[in-house]
C-alpha cells in the first residue's frame, strides 16, 4: 500500500501530461488528416508558407495549385486553410 502512494505522484504526472499535451496533439493531427483528404480541385487555399492559390490538380500525396506566377507542386501537408467556405460565408450583421 505504500508503495502504491510512493508512485501516485508519478501515476497523477502521466495523467496530466496525457490529457493535457498527447491527447489533444493526436486530436489535432487526425484533424488535420482529414482536412488533407478533403482537398479538391477548385478550392482555394492558403499554404503554411502563406502563398494563396487555387488547386487545380490532387493526387495521392501532392497538389498543384495556380498562383498569380504559375503553378506550383506541393505536398497535401503544406495547405495551412482552405478558403472557399469562407469566401462564400456571409458575413455576420454587426449591432
Amino acid at each position: 500500500m505504500e508503495d502504491l502512494f510512493q508512485f501516485l505522484p508519478y501515476i497523477l504526472m502521466i495523467g496530466v501530461f496525457y490529457f493535457l499535451i498527447i491527447r489533444p496533439q493526436q486530436k489535432r493531427a487526425s484533424a488535420e488528416k482529414a482536412f488533407e483528404s478533403q482537398l479538391k480541385a477548385g478550392d482555394k487555399i492558403i499554404t503554411k508558407s502563406g502563398i494563396h492559390g487555387r488547386v487545380s490538380e490532387v493526387s495521392e500525396k501532392t497538389i498543384i495549385i495556380e498562383t498569380m506566377s504559375g503553378k506550383l507542386k506541393l505536398e497535401r501537408s503544406a495547405v495551412s486553410m482552405e478558403m472557399s467556405s469562407k469566401l462564400n460565408e456571409k458575413p455576420a450583421e454587426k449591432k
